[in-house]
């Protein structure tokens, strides 16, 4: 048996492929939800995700787990947010989307976004990078590595990794 098949389905191009986000004055014991790049099918087929994760997860960072909300219920896409922030949405009470795979059809960019929960451990070391998502297109499986990146740094200090 062999193992999934280079996906080239979703976008690399999209606004989280492109930039850096982060908090400077992060602290530790501090959770936040990291906006993955949302799913935009640029394929002429349907893709069913099966699978999300953030590829390089440096020390200082633990991934509580991942999830996925639809635009709607969190009004936009909040590409960062801390737990507690009283203008974060309220996650734990939004329907989470990543109980089942999450279809997005041919050509079409997803209103469900995927993210990922982290507890800051102690001053990250690097950033988070890379998010992978696993999708079934046509009865075959396949990765795809989209570019994506957190900067955290513990009161305004740190490494940096650019």
């Amino acid at each position: 048996m062999t193992g999934p098949l280079k996906g080239r389905a979703l976008a690399t191009d999209g606004t989280q492929s492109s930039g850096v986000v982060g908090n400077h004055h992060a602290r530790v014991g501090e959770i936040w939800y990291f906006a993955l790049p949302v799913p935009d099918n640029v394929s002429s087929r349907p893709i069913e995700i099966t699978d999300v994760a953030v590829e390089r997860v440096p020390r200082g960072v633990k991934v509580l787990g991942y999830s996925a909300y639809h635009m709607d219920d969190t009004e936009g896409l909040p590409l960062l947010s801390k737990e507690g922030d009283p203008t974060a949405p309220d996650f734990d009470s939004l329907k989470d989307y990543a109980k089942a795979p999450l279809k997005v059809a041919a050509r079409t960019s997803s209103d469900v976004y995927y993210q990922v929960k982290v507890k800051i451990t102690a001053p990250p070391e690097k950033n988070l990078r890379y998010c992978r998502f696993a999708y079934r297109q046509g009865g075959l499986h396949y990765v795809q590595t989209l570019d994506c990146e957190a900067d955290f740094r513990v009161g305004g200090k740190g490494k940096r990794d650019g």
